[in-house]
């Protein structure tokens, strides 16, 4: 039987994804280092990674386009105007591996339309491929997994990174009052990690489209909710680098409730 037009494309990511893992392990904690435009940095291996990915890509699917964290900065942002486009973080916490800590991903999403069908996510620290999206399950290594159902209680794991805005400091604090949090310095890793009920709930200020599209897709087949805080992304119509940062939570409905009430927004 031949694979349809997403399956196919599926196969494809999860290949593309994987073959750059070796690069991905050989240059951890060395791979030389440059700030970009916006102060936010960016090694050699981010664009080696970008460039194999991409290729690998748009040689199987050249109807598709293709967007990435590392393209060259456009004055404009650009319309997606293809049925199924992606968005790659070739890696989603730079600083973190630039500096030898393990937290660290490649994170692929696949759209449709504009919204996300399917993630594909490597998770450097574990050396393992966490993938899904609607219809199709969530897995982690393999293995079926899905959203946390337990209630929110003191010892809750929280994916939190602390807001590069300040004026979140007061939300940052009622948080920390009320859960464990974890910031694992890779914002695609919290979403997955909560789709895969290894975090409870997620709680983001920082994070733009490259960083939420792939777990995105599979937040919700897992059994869980994202909440936007600000414009959602999806469906996307554009893709541009100074797009705004977006804010979300995330979790089972019970956990997405309460974090509302301890938000206040």
């Amino acid at each position: 039987m031949s694979l349809s037009a997403v399956e196919l494309r599926i196969a494809t990511a999860k290949q593309a994804v994987l073959a750059e893992t070796g690069r991905l392990h050989a240059e951890f904690g060395k791979a030389r280092v440059e700030i970009k435009y916006d102060g936010t940095r960016v090694t050699n291996v981010d664009i080696a990674i970008s460039e194999a990915i991409q290729s690998a890509i748009t040689t199987q699917f050249p109807e598709d386009q293709f967007f990435s964290e590392e393209l060259a900065m456009t004055e404009q942002p650009i319309p997606v105007t293809s049925r199924y486009c992606w968005v790659l973080d070739p890696i989603d916490g730079t600083n973190n591996y630039a500096n030898g800590i393990i937290y660290v991903s490649i994170s692929l999403a696949l759209l449709e339309d504009g919204l996300p069908i399917y993630g594909v996510i490597y998770d450097m620290a574990r050396r393992v491929l966490m993938h899904g999206g609607p219809g199709r399950g969530v897995w982690d290594d393999d293995q079926p997994a899905k959203v946390s159902t337990k209630s929110p209680h003191s010892h809750s794991l929280i994916g939190f990174h602390s807001p590069v805005e300040k004026i979140y400091a007061a939300e940052g604090k009622r948080l920390i009052e009320n859960f464990k949090i974890r910031g694992l310095g890779s914002s695609a890793l919290h979403l997955a990690y909560a789709a895969a009920g290894h975090l409870e709930g997620v709680v983001e200020h920082n994070n733009r489209l490259w960083d939420v599209a792939a777990a995105a897709a599979m937040i919700l087949e897992g059994g869980g909710e994202i909440h936007y805080l600000t414009t959602p992304p999806f469906p996307m119509k554009e893709f541009w680098l100074k797009s705004p940062r977006v804010q979300y939570i995330a979790g089972n409905a019970t956990m997405c409730t309460r974090l509302h009430e301890i938000l206040e927004r």
